[in-house]
């Protein structure tokens, strides 16, 4: 039986990945810090270890010895766009700082094998690296890390770059939640003029990928450092997204569209230029996806 530990997993998609796991048959343990809220994993917290890191690479290193796992999952993440001042640090501390405590604890207790997460937001204009903020530049930075655990101290990685991930169970305040919900009460959405490109994965695709990106780990030796994204392979302008939308639902969806300017850095056209992951492959289409709105 594999055993992972997990970060991030009191977040959205860390819960499906720790949960899909158990439900597979792994043992998993989970690292979270003092202020975590634990209500998306509620369910499972009989079956999990829990270590409460306090920034001790030490007691993470103690942690991860005493677990033994086969990987590490890194999920965890501050994210916050064009950040005010008083949340630079916090951004840099949990998506620099932690990820390489992180790392020096698994040189320290043998731990090798590790998967990171990246967004296509490190990729504006589709150019090679071009953040489209603050968070995404941690992101950027983050990975920039890892390759000294890769190159030098005998870590080997993969990082999984996300696109836009969506559930009919994400508590996030995400557009598509907000879109059901105006569908529910009729109030209408201000919206932009809904050009850009949206490239959405289902959370239990996104789930597959990381279960698959260990095994790939673990079955191909030559893999050191590789970055893959995790597309649907589809890219539509998002007016076109909320047509299939109201279709599939059955319900008409008022929105103001161009109500709302454009964000900063707007990213119009997502990367489509990374490696795909051996092994995965998207199996819910935005119709199936969305067809669990209503159930």
């Amino acid at each position: 039986m594999p055993k992972a530990i997990i970060t991030g997993a009191t977040g959205y998609i860390g819960s499906h990945v720790a949960k899909h796991l158990l439900e597979t048959g792994w043992s998993v343990g989970i690292i979270v810090r003092q202020q975590s809220r634990l209500y998306n994993i509620h369910d499972v917290l009989d079956r999990i270890d829990i270590f409460e890191h306090t920034g001790s690479i030490h007691s993470l290193a103690d942690f991860l010895k005493k677990t033994s796992p086969n990987v590490v999952i890194h999920l965890a993440a501050a994210t916050a766009s064009n950040p005010p001042i008083e949340h630079i640090q916090p951004l840099i501390s949990s998506n620099i700082e932690f990820p390489t405590q992180l790392l020096e604890a698994m040189c320290l207790s043998n731990v090798k094998h590790f998967i990171s997460t990246g967004s296509y937001w490190q990729n504006y204009n589709s150019d090679r690296y071009n953040p489209v903020d603050l968070y995404a530049a941690t992101k950027e930075a983050c990975e920039a890390v890892l390759k000294y655990y890769t190159e030098v101290r005998g870590i080997r990685a993969v990082t999984l770059r996300l696109f836009d991930v969506y559930g009919e169970d994400d508590p996030r305040p995400k557009l598509w939640q907000q879109l059901h919900h105006s569908a529910q009460s009729g109030n209408v959405l201000d919206m932009s003029a809904g050009e850009q490109s949206i490239d959405l994965v289902h959370i239990s695709d996104i789930v597959q990928a990381y279960e698959t990106a260990y095994h790939l780990l673990v079955n191909d030796p030559e893999i050191r450092n590789e970055v893959y994204g995790v597309s649907s392979g589809k890219q539509l302008p998002l007016r076109d997204i909320v047509s299939l939308f109201q279709s599939v639902i059955g319900k008409h969806i008022p929105i103001n569209w161009g109500a709302r300017p454009y964000r900063t850095r707007e990213v119009m056209h997502p990367y489509n230029g990374y490696k795909t992951l051996p092994g995965w492959h998207p199996t819910i289409s935005l119709e199936e996806g969305f067809a669990k709105f209503i159930k």
